[in-house]
Formats: C-alpha cells, sequence, structure tokens
C-alpha cells in the first residue's frame, strides 16, 4: 500500500486507517464537522499539528475525512502522503472560493474541471512545457449527478489556484483571468491535480462561492465553516 513507513511526519495514522476516498477540506473544522454530521463508527487518525483527519462510514461505505491547511505547499504534503504512504485513491478537496464571473453567483457550487494556477507548484515536475491540471471525470461526472439530484445551483470549468489571498492592487497587467472563462479563484486545487496525476489517483474540487469579486457579496467565516453542505453532501456520495 504504501512506500514508506507510516505514521508520516504529518499523518499519525497507521496503515489501513484512511479509506481509500478521502474528502479534503482546507478546514481541519470542516473534517470534524463531517465527521460529527455524516458519518457513523467514526474513528479518528490524526491530530497532528491539529490537522484532524476522520474515519468512518457514509451509506455503507468506508470514507475519510481530512484538513490539509491552506495552499499549494500544504495540500501538497497531505495529499501527497496520502497517495504514496496510505493508497488514498479517490481525493476530493471541498472548499470555498471567489467568484470571478458574474453568472457565478455567492452560494453557487463550481466543480473544478481545471486548474490554472499562478502557483510555482507545478514547476517544480519540470515538466518540458506547461502542464494542464484537470480532475478525474469519473469523480466530475458522478459530482455533476448528484448536484442535479438535489437541486443545487453548480457551475463546471477552470478555476484559479493562486499562492496569493491578499493580491495587491497592481495595473492590469496583459488579459484577466475572467476574461479567459475562468469561474472562481481558490488556493490549493493545482498542487491536487497534479499530485494526483503524478500519483495515479483520482481527484476533483468541489468548491462553494463565499464571495464574489464582481459584486462584492461576502458570507462569514462561521457560515463557511458550518452550513457549507451541499458540497459535503456530493463529495460523499462520491465514495
Amino acid at each position: 500500500m504504501s512506500e514508506n513507513k507510516v505514521p508520516t511526519p504529518h499523518i499519525a495514522a497507521k496503515e489501513g486507517e484512511i479509506a481509500e476516498t478521502i474528502l479534503l477540506p482546507g478546514d481541519p473544522l470542516r473534517a470534524k464537522y463531517i465527521a460529527d454530521h455524516f458519518l457513523t463508527d467514526v474513528t479518528q487518525f490524526n491530530a497532528t499539528r491539529n490537522m484532524f483527519g476522520y474515519t468512518g462510514t457514509y451509506k455503507g461505505k468506508r470514507v475519510s475525512a481530512m484538513g490539509t491547511g491552506m495552499g499549494c505547499p500544504s495540500i501538497g504534503i497531505y495529499s501527497y502522503e496520502l497517495i504514496h504512504f496510505y493508497g488514498c485513491k479517490n481525493l476530493i478537496r471541498i472548499g470555498t472560493a471567489g467568484a470571478m464571473r458574474p453568472e457565478v453567483k455567492v452560494r453557487d457550487m463550481v466543480f473544478g474541471m481545471g486548474a490554472c494556477t499562478t502557483s510555482n507548484y507545478v514547476k517544480q515536475f519540470r515538466l518540458p512545457g506547461d502542464y494542464s491540471c484537470v480532475c478525474s471525470y469519473e469523480l466530475l461526472e458522478k459530482a455533476v449527478t448528484a448536484a442535479k439530484e438535489r437541486g443545487i445551483p453548480y457551475h463546471v470549468g477552470n478555476i484559479l489556484s493562486s499562492d496569493m489571498f491578499y493580491n495587491p492592487d497592481l495595473p492590469q497587467m496583459g488579459t484577466s483571468w475572467d476574461r479567459m472563462g475562468v469561474l472562481a479563484v481558490e488556493m490549493e486545487s493545482a498542487a491536487l491535480y497534479s499530485n494526483a496525476a503524478y500519483g495515479g489517483a483520482n481527484a476533483l474540487c468541489i468548491l462553494t462561492i463565499s464571495d464574489s469579486l464582481v459584486t462584492g457579496e461576502v458570507t462569514t467565516a462561521e457560515e463557511r465553516q458550518n452550513t457549507f453542505t451541499g458540497m459535503m453532501e456530493v463529495a460523499l456520495e462520491l465514495a
């Protein structure tokens, strides 16, 4: 199952304690929320660095949830260890994003079919060109079906993984991301998608829009942590 011995430097789980399908919120308290409200027969497998991780059962299927922190480097560490040391096959990021286009409304769901990026994370694979970070079509198809069944407004398309949350006000240099059809901005998916491709795993990013760069509308931190349950339900159906 694993390349090296476990536990790893960042995950305290023993071999076999993490399911093949794992939900990856950035916020570890969102992982706890999933465990408390959706899973049965739950065991906690990680608290290292307070990055909580749990495994339980959802509709008879074994599934895990663990926080990843913020940014490509953080999810890059956790997803690499989950794939290569713990044998995870389906890694589903659930998180929040800022809308970049007017048709994408606050509280809508976005499935990241592809992840553009301003990060240098992917460049460190030393490919002889620009790599297209894309999701697993198998997971995407299932997620779209689950969203349709629940009547949840959703969008499918390109997202942007940025290393900067507070972007300075700089003069416009070149074409804008929204002009190229990019739906929303977040901070992790490019690293997850490239790690999954390198490790032969499936990955998908499911986002709920927490704020809009178009209208200025925002949601509270508490709402983002505890009430964006639609994306959790859709993600759990992929187990």
